[in-house]
């Protein structure tokens, strides 16, 4: 019996396959727990549609996430905190203070997003890489000065 996973079944299919299976598997153990659908002419077609919305929602995304990354490389975030002698920061900076700093830009970015090997520690300019999409990253330009 040929199906349309719903929902991911491990060790059969994942999730918007067509496949055949046994029509017993199918009728007694499948379909009562609503992970396929039988692979109608309607199914199929509606089964199109939804990959074809979301390539396009995915498209969108991606290119929202190109936009910000532009708007990221050209943005400068000033981050003013305590220091001690030889430019040494009483505490350090990190990845959540600058997210916060975005904010007050008007820009909306997840922490997680901002990717620091190590949190800044002393005053000056650093670049930080801002992964915004699977394959859209962006360098930020962050300035630690004197309060």
């Amino acid at each position: 019996m040929k199906v349309i996973f719903l929902k991911d079944v491990k060790g059969q299919g994942k999730k918007g396959e067509v496949k055949e299976l046994s029509e017993g598997y199918v009728r007694n153990f499948l379909m009562p727990k609503g992970l396929v659908a039988p692979a109608s002419e309607g199914n199929v077609k509606q089964l199109e549609h939804q990959k074809q919305a979301e390539a396009k929602r995915k498209a969108q995304e991606k290119a929202d996430a190109q936009k910000l990354a532009e708007q990221l490389g050209e943005m400068t975030v000033v981050i003013k905190t305590k220091a001690g002698e030889g430019g040494r920061l009483f505490g350090s900076i990190t990845s959540k203070q600058i997210a916060e700093e975005l904010e007050k830009k008007g820009v909306h970015l997840d922490k997680r997003k901002i990717e620091m090997n190590d949190a800044i520690r002393s005053l000056g300019t650093m670049n930080v890489k801002v992964k915004l999409y699977p394959d859209v990253t962006a360098q930020l330009r962050v300035q630690v000065t004197e309060e």
